[in-house]
């Protein structure tokens, strides 16, 4: 397993949008936008569509995005290992890329989301005035390094893994089932665009 050099931290922030936002830019909620043909994963214990939590502008001059989902339980019904990297029940890729093989994917163009469109804001992490917020190692981010609320828990399957962001349940915008004040955390194999999520929670 290999690591790239991390960019430079951003705050991440959410503003609810007046309408859907249908560009390619980094936002959460909505309905995703596609890139390429629909591949929407689908949980891998009732096979249905996972819900999107969100969309993120990947770094480069060509426009790449990678894709949030997570099964969400339904009334009467308990999904366990949403908060396991290779579970099945959660995904990140990019496009262009390829999801992972342990999940199923759908030729689905809209499904099942979080909320609706929230657009990201992103604030230069501050490092000196970080150290009077004694929240700051578990805020939502982009970019930059994790900040682990349990271990450590790179990828540690080969490709060169990018960490690209990290989900506070503290701020987040909608209502994910995170465990007790979870965080959540989403890194990038740059070279195949298959990506890895998971939470921790206390």
């Amino acid at each position: 397993m290999a690591t790239s050099t991390p960019l430079d931290r951003q705050n991440l922030g959410f503003v609810e949008a007046p309408e859907p936002i249908t560009e390619p830019v980094t936002k959460f909620g909505g309905q995703p936008v596609w890139l390429a043909e629909p591949t929407w994963p689908l949980s891998a214990s009732t096979g249905r569509p996972m819900r999107f939590i969100g969309q993120i502008r990947l770094p480069g001059e060509a426009v790449r995005l990678g894709y949030l989902f997570m099964t969400e339980d339904d009334p009467g019904e308990f999904v366990d290992g949403t908060y396991d990297p290779a579970g099945g029940e959660n995904a990140f890729f990019a496009q262009p890329g390829e999801p992972a093989d342990f999940y199923q994917v759908a030729s689905i163009r809209r499904g099942p989301t979080f909320g609706p469109d929230h657009r990201a804001e992103l604030t230069p992490h501050d490092p000196d005035a970080a150290t009077d917020d004694e929240n700051d190692l578990l805020r939502s981010r982009l970019w930059g390094e994790p900040g682990w609320l349990q271990g450590e828990e790179w990828p540690d399957e080969p490709g060169t893994w990018r960490f690209v962001a990290q989900l506070d349940s503290a701020d987040e915008p909608f209502d994910m089932n995170l465990g007790d004040a979870g965080v959540a955390y989403a890194f990038l194999d740059e070279k195949t665009g298959q990506g890895r999520f998971l939470w921790q929670c206390c």
